[in-house]
């Protein structure tokens, strides 16, 4: 492998479908990884996953639901890149961190998390949003069937990506 890769899953299990990159974090935790990644779940402690992007990754792999307008249980990879993602502009909206602002550290968008690790004036090489369509992000335990079964479809996404990165 070319250098460290850090997949992390990212979600609420407390929110139904939201709990999506967890799972996907967890299974992939299970299974045989190559040499330099580290496979974690995040859960909703963003702040320390900016703080864990400091130890120096080459390429993060970001699980996480993703809202896109689609098909519940649709499966997304998308690439992205620092600074667009730790913009106003970036692929959600989500507004970027000012030096000394109060942040919930139970509530931070993917967004917020990489305009953190920017504004802390880290960066990592390249990163991929396995991302699935949720069918319900309300108060309950539990993935939809649509978004459980998905699951599998970004075990597979992430080792594709992961053999990628291998090349790189």
């Amino acid at each position: 492998m070319s250098g460290r890769t850090l997949v992390a899953g990212v979600g609420n299990i407390f929110l139904g479908d939201d709990a999506f990159g967890v799972e996907v974090a967890r299974r992939l935790a299970e299974e045989p990884l190559p040499e330099g990644v580290r496979v974690e779940d995040f859960g909703i402690r963003g702040v320390h996953l900016a703080y864990e992007l400091l130890n120096g990754y080459d390429a993060l792999i970001l699980l996480d639901a993703a809202p896109r307008g689609g098909e519940a249980g649709t499966v997304y990879v998308i690439d992205a890149d620092l600074d667009a993602a730790a913009t106003p502009e970036g692929p959600r909206g989500g507004a970027p961190v000012a030096p000394g602002a109060l942040l919930d550290a139970h509530d931070l968008s993917p967004d917020a998390v990489l305009a953190l690790l920017k504004s802390l004036g880290g960066e990592v090489g390249r990163i991929h949003v396995v991302g699935c369509e949720p069918e319900r992000v309300t108060e309950h335990m539990g993935l939809s069937a649509a978004v459980a079964g998905a699951v599998d479809e970004a075990v597979r996404a992430v080792r594709s990506l992961l053999t990628r990165e291998v090349r790189t």
